[in-house]
């Protein structure tokens, strides 16, 4: 199959960038024909990128540029799927081994950055009121919403990558349940993998660590994440011998701050940004994500694969790979500081046998098998048209 694979941007950590590699080659093993369709170079190691141009700035017109010079790229070359994880109008795109030319969406949308309706929804309900106001004006939020209804009523079919985004799409937009195809993320599996006791050990000496509790947290956006509660709640914690590791992006003045009037900043390591996370994961026992909306945290997944219990919220789509106290805990309130220090105390007090589980529930949940649902689903979609 000759197969398009959309992403406006890419960058070397980024969770849907790498996931979308991760796709990018397993679809060419399988010996399909793929190109990827962005606005800038995607690395030596990835061929056939296509440069869409757009500007930089403001964020709301490069995302409008990006999507309707896409939509030209696609009339005038035949795809027999186009998988976007971008939101994109999916319109126009004309069937061109017809004639004359049908308009038919062969395209399929991985939702894998949520629902924009529903993060602000979210935000709304933590921000200060003039703030959740000025969303309705914000010409960002608009262009995204526009391109998300698009997006959701124009292609063929939807990914979402867990439970919560898809009932977040039916809620918000109307779509038919049919239309929403839900495929968790995938992990390396021989990659991300638990070490031993004296594995972790000579991994710790050689990073300079000697605490006996190690905490991580990894994520760009901080404040999404939930870095504030975190901090919070391990200044509650009761073990002196403790570490907190917060990895992912270098932490603004406000965090650094605020672990010094926790009294916590000697205990504390701002990492900073982190194109792979297994040296971390190695180091760690627990990993902890109060995050107020993520659809699917591939960090998450990945700590699970090395052995680490997780200690998340329910708004990230990996709770729903967690049974309560065996993979670790899905929290309710993300902002309560209390229960996380309660919760992550208990994870670190049952470590090792809650890792067993984690990485025993990870198994199921490979990389391959997630890009071989995405590739039975693109030749499903491919099926239903006329050849």
């Amino acid at each position: 199959m000759k197969i398009a694979l959309v992403r406006k941007n890419y960058t070397p950590y980024g969770g849907a960038e790498n996931y979308l590699r991760l796709v990018f080659k397993g679809l060419q093993a399988q010996g399909n024909e793929v190109q990827i369709f962005s606005a800038n170079e995607w690395g030596a190691d990835i061929s056939n990128v296509h440069k869409i141009r757009t500007v930089k700035k403001p964020s709301f017109l490069s995302n409008l540029f990006f999507a309707f010079n896409i939509q030209s790229a696609f009339k005038k070359e035949f795809f027999d799927c186009i998988l976007s994880f971008e939101r994109i109008p999916f319109q126009d795109i004309p069937h061109v081994r017809k004639t004359p030319p049908v308009m038919l969406s062969n395209g399929v949308y991985r939702a894998g950055d949520g629902c924009h309706k529903e993060w602000l929804e979210r935000r709304r309900a933590v921000e200060p009121f003039y703030k959740g106001l000025s969303f309705s004006i914000n010409p960002h939020h608009l262009v995204m919403l526009y391109l998300e209804k698009k997006c959701f009523e124009n292609s063929g079919v939807i990914i979402a990558n867990s439970m919560m985004v898809k009932n977040d799409i039916i809620r918000h937009y109307r779509i038919l349940e049919d239309k929403i195809c839900v495929i968790y993320n995938g992990v390396d599996r021989n990659r991300f993998r638990p070490v031993t006791a004296e594995q972790k050990n000579i991994a710790r000496d050689s990073l300079g660590i000697k605490e006996h509790s190690i905490i991580l947290f990894a994520g760009a956006d901080l404040k999404r994440k939930g870095l504030k509660t975190l901090l919070k709640a391990f200044s509650l914690l009761k073990m002196k011998d403790k570490r907190l590791i917060v990895a992912g992006k270098r932490p603004s003045l406000k965090y650094i701050e605020l672990a010094e009037r926790l009294k916590i900043n000697k205990s504390v390591t701002f990492w900073g940004a982190e194109t792979s996370l297994e040296h971390l994961y190695t180091v760690s026992d627990v990993f902890v994500l109060p995050t107020i909306y993520d659809p699917f945290s591939n960090a998450s997944l990945e700590a699970m694969a090395s052995g680490l219990p997780v200690v998340t919220t329910v708004y990230n789509g990996v709770s729903e790979l967690i049974s309560d106290g065996a993979e670790g805990f899905a929290i309710k309130d993300p902002f309560d500081e209390k229960v996380f220090a309660d919760k992550i105390s208990l994870a670190l007090a049952q470590s090792v046998e809650m890792g067993e589980k984690a990485r025993a529930k990870a198994e199921g949940y490979s990389i391959d098998r997630a890009i071989g649902e995405i590739i039975r689903l693109i030749e499903t979609q491919r099926g239903g048209f006329d050849r």
